[in-house]
């Protein structure tokens, strides 16, 4: 409640419910019987639905002010266009309430569902709250109302609930379906084609159910996929259930595996692509370092296994997948760079797996996350080297450190260090020394977006082995990064230009 000096008059914004009159508040009710002025919006045609559902609460001796939009989804000649003439319409209302209050009269302001919530009250809350003394009556959602009809539970647990408005384009739709738990989309009518279609291409379609007029006459549920896109109203929503013990849809009962990429460290670095397939998963199965930052999720299985069994892990993945199972097979950084997506095809190749669904999503490489963190030292071409010999012998490993070296570009280096492995970097160092400047910058990042986060950087004669482990990744410039000192405090960056001298 908001308070004021500067009048007597008193301002209410009045939350209804979702239709039905028997789910006002009794407070919603008081309200309404000590105001001397009732306020409700409507369109042109004159009808207020929050109008309707107080009128039983309505009085002779009410001054009613019907506050009557310009404009609601036709065109307008206004100089300001479709959001001028709202903007004109809202400071007049506003004023004609203002005119209520300086003269001492309390003032409610009726509003479907909640007052804060998409309503149009908050338009003259905005414009009044701060002059006048203000009380917001909350009231039922059409969230919350949807839920109740459905008889389903909207959000459970550690599930995230998001709430998307269906005027967002269709691609931010999908991406926010694809990566949320539960969902309820508002505001559909014209918009339920891009709705319906952001639904599908996230692949929550089958789970997806409508709400058409919760709790007020003709309501109407069902599945979403079953609905007459030119029988949808502004008044329905679409909603995505909890998850936890919902039965699974059709659609994928059909198993299958996906390889994600959970970027170098925690959620920040998940793609909504990413998160969606990972919470849509019967089964994780990864190395026990990655698989923890997966959030735990009731009824999925979680397979954790040490990192140098990555062919048996894809074939487990693989076996329960044939079992009908949706799998998600974990990988740091991008799956597909030094990463288990390569484990997975290799296995899933074979005659016995050739039939079972295989989905690669990307993640944020850590030579990627090294590069941000320290500028843009992967601004013009690079290559990208691993130093780990176990699965090449290093021969193969110094002739591309050359071959690269030579060619002037930047190099990103994965897998530089080990308990087991302390003299690659030394010998990478020294190679590289022969085809670049002693001052070469050399940034050494170490557990990027981690806890124990370290990224500085240093001339590459200066690169000492012992500070480097599994846990680095070097990015070792060309004759052409440069490494600034820039502002007060002095901190450094690191970049590639994009134009070449000779260009």
């Amino acid at each position: 409640m908001s308070e004021s000096s500067g009048s007597t008059g008193r301002l209410y914004g009045v939350g209804l419910g979702p239709g039905d009159p028997n789910l006002m508040t009794l407070r919603a009710v008081q309200a309404i019987g000590e105001a001397d002025v009732v306020a409700y919006h409507s369109a042109r045609h004159g009808r207020s639905i929050a109008r309707s559902i107080a009128a039983a609460h309505l009085r002779p001796d009410h001054i009613e002010e019907a506050l009557v939009y310009p404009v609601t989804t036709e065109t307008t000649d206004h100089p300001g266009g479709y959001r001028g003439a709202l903007e004109e319409f809202y400071e007049k209302a506003a004023a004609r309430l203002a005119a209520h209050l300086d003269a001492g009269r309390t003032v409610a302001v009726l509003a479907e569902g909640d007052p804060m919530f998409y309503g149009s009250y908050m338009h003259m809350h905005k414009r009044l709250a701060d002059r006048y003394t203000t009380e917001v009556i909350p009231g039922v959602t059409s969230v919350s109302a949807a839920a109740a009809r459905l008889g389903t539970p909207l959000v459970e647990g550690e599930e995230i609930l998001t709430i998307l408005p269906g005027t967002l384009p269709e691609e931010e739709l999908t991406a926010r379906l694809a990566s949320t738990d539960t969902a309820v989309v508002m505001k559909l009518g014209r918009t339920f084609p891009a709705v319906r279609g952001a639904f599908e291409a996230s692949g929550r379609l089958p789970e997806a159910r409508y709400v058409e007029r919760a709790t007020m006459a003709g309501e109407r549920t069902g599945e979403l996929a079953d609905v007459d896109p030119e029988s949808v109203p502004y008044f329905s929503v679409a909603v995505l259930p909890s998850r936890i013990d919902a039965p699974r849809p059709a659609a994928s009962a059909s198993g299958e595996v996906v390889v994600v990429g959970t970027g170098p460290a925690g959620p920040l670095w998940l793609t909504p692509e990413t998160r969606g397939a990972l919470a849509a998963a019967d089964d994780v199965v990864g190395y026990t370092t990655y698989l923890d930052r997966v959030p735990v999720r009731p009824g999925q299985a979680r397979h954790g296994s040490d990192n140098k069994v990555e062919s048996e892990r894809a074939e487990f993945a693989l076996d329960l997948a044939r079992r009908g199972h949706r799998v998600a097979v974990v990988s740091g950084g991008d799956p597909g760079v030094f990463a288990m997506a390569t484990a997975v095809l290799e296995v899933a190749s074979q005659d016995d797996y050739a039939d079972i669904p295989v989905r690669v999503l990307p993640g944020v490489t850590a030579a990627n996350a090294a590069a941000a963190r320290a500028g843009a030292p992967l601004g013009h071409d690079y290559a990208t080297i691993s130093l780990s010999d176990r699965l090449k012998p290093w021969e193969v490993i110094a002739e591309r450190l050359r071959a690269a070296a030579s060619a002037d570009l930047v190099l990103a280096l994965y897998n530089p260090g080990s308990k087991s492995r302390t003299w690659q970097v030394g010998q990478a160092r020294d190679l590289l020394l022969e085809h670049r400047s002693p001052d070469t910058p050399v940034v050494l990042a170490r557990d990027v977006g981690g806890p124990t986060e370290s990224v500085r950087t240093v001339r590459l004669a200066d690169v000492d082995p012992a500070e480097v482990d599994m846990r680095t990744l070097l990015i070792v410039g060309s004759s052409q990064t440069r490494w600034v000192q820039r502002g007060e405090d002095g901190r450094g960056i690191v970049w590639t230009p994009r134009r070449y001298p000779e260009a």
